[in-house]
């Protein structure tokens, strides 16, 4: 059954969360007043659609339908999460929540974006207060995975569980705090950035720079404290405390003290930003950013660590799905095309067709019962050769699927051809692959294993009635 997210306020924030939601499968109904508001959310959504599904080596589910309401109580009425993203001013997200109480289902799950607010703060005058808490995410919403929750423990597991569905991370906090966890340390570095930029001493540029060519980078896979373990060397984090733990004692910051906003610091500030980044709009800062972090996020995929092991883990429970119907062609290759697979001609370069048909090669050995398990125990296929023709181009965000089809599948012997189409059903190019079934403590060929040939012959028998491919 589809579930139903509504989004309350659909700026930046809201639109990412709409476009999370809706990449997962979600129906989305969109509240916002700003006659702007369709066309800004389209434009996220695009944005989205090009750089979420980049993430996963499989496709995601089918998208959702995404619809706007003219009233508050017309969005939530049905909704099993409502998302609410207003301005931050406590006043209006009263009368927001009060609002959606009053019409929405007594079980749904109520989140507030908000970055500083308390949930005791926003239950204030709540007709149910445990139903609402705090769900603060990190722009982009559709990319960065973290979600602080702070509210009632049922409520929260509640939406624990649904966020881990759709590919985040949750982090409950377990007090109320101010700012919550993460902006607390934002606030930090933004208040010494302000003094650096009116002392003199840097500019926005030189500030960024710090960050992304240093310990950015760092804390991106690690963070704060496994960082600063490792800066301890053998000792461990004991020793990097007792070594660096005086400097805390030292004049170094004035995170105690904030500089005076006045009109000559903000044009300061404003007019350095201009220069550093003024060359590109919003939307291709957006881009730029998007394509950093899938690329970025997916490298950390082939180590399986942090925000990598996290896609990896939602990666498996996109796999997660019935046999397939033999009777049917056999999809075995369904995603998108991630921005790091193209090229300088700005389309996918021809070393990544090569990974694709190995992927769909890998799924059809697991369908037949040559998986990991059947490789552990010394028998495998190996890839004898190989020929692509290459018949249309593919573009970063582009959805393929591969239909492998199985042309000679007795004996040692495993020939397959794959036809990638894309998500207008015509062939952008095929693979004409050949395989032999090895034994890799000879390294040389042998008959497979019997439940193997037995599978193989299944498949072949089920797929008899289907039309043969062209051009094989």
């Amino acid at each position: 059954m589809t579930k139903i997210a509504a989004i309350i306020g659909g700026g930046v924030i809201g639109g990412g969360w709409a476009a999370r939601f809706a990449l997962s499968g979600w129906d989305v109904t969109i509240f916002d007043p700003d006659p702007q508001a369709e066309r800004k959310m389209n434009e996220v959504l695009a944005n989205a659609r090009r750089s979420l599904p980049a993430l996963s080596e499989v496709a995601l589910p089918l998208e959702g339908q995404i619809t706007f309401a003219p009233t508050i109580a017309e969005a939530v009425s049905n909704a099993d999460w409502i998302q609410e993203s207003a301005p931050e001013r406590l006043e209006m997200k009263h009368s927001i929540l009060h609002d959606i109480q009053t019409h929405c289902r007594a079980d749904a799950l109520i989140g507030s974006s908000t970055s500083g607010f308390k949930p005791s703060e926003l239950q204030q005058g709540a007709q149910r207060p445990a139903q609402i808490f705090v769900a603060h995410p990190f722009n982009p919403v559709y990319l960065l995975p973290l979600i602080e929750l702070v509210g009632d423990d049922a409520t929260t597991t509640r939406a624990h569980d649904m966020l881990t569905d759709i590919g985040m991370k949750p982090l409950k906090v377990r007090k109320e705090i101010d700012a919550h966890i993460a902006d607390r340390f934002l606030e930090a570095v933004w208040r010494e950035a302000l003094w650096l930029i009116k002392d003199g001493i840097a500019t926005t540029e030189e500030i960024d720079d710090a960050i992304r060519f240093g310990f950015g980078l760092r804390w991106g896979q690690m963070g704060l404290f496994e960082t600063y373990r490792v800066a301890g060397g053998e000792a461990g984090m004991a020793h990097f405390i007792v070594q660096f733990g005086p400097c805390l004692q030292w004049p170094w910051t004035k995170l105690m003290d904030v500089p005076e906003l006045t009109d000559e610091l903000v044009t300061m500030i404003a007019d350095q930003s201009d220069a550093q980044s003024g060359a590109h709009s919003i939307r291709e800062l957006e881009r730029i950013r998007d394509d950093n972090l899938v690329s970025m996020m997916r490298s950390l995929k082939g180590r399986d660590w942090g925000a990598g092991a996290l896609l990896n883990e939602h990666d498996a429970r996109l796999s997660a799905q019935a046999a397939p119907d033999f009777t049917k062609p056999i999809i075995s290759v369904a995603r998108a095309i991630p921005i790091d697979w193209t090229d300088y001609n700005g389309h996918m370069n021809e070393s990544r067709y090569g990974q694709v048909w190995s992927d769909a090669a890998d799924a059809l050995m697991n369908m037949i019962g040559a998986d990991a398990d059947y490789i552990k125990s010394g028998l495998s296929y190996f890839t004898v050769d190989t020929h692509t023709k290459f018949l249309d181009e593919c573009h970063a965000g582009d959805a393929i699927t591969v239909v492998t089809h199985i042309l000679e599948g007795t004996g040692k012997k495993l020939r397959l051809f794959h036809e990638m189409k894309n998500a207008s059903g015509d062939v952008v190019a095929t693979c004409n692959q050949f395989l032999l079934h090895v034994s890799l403590e000879t390294r040389k060929s042998c008959d497979p294993a019997p439940h193997v040939a037995e599978k193989m012959a299944t498949i072949i028998a089920a797929q008899a009635a289907l039309p043969k491919p062209e051009n094989t």
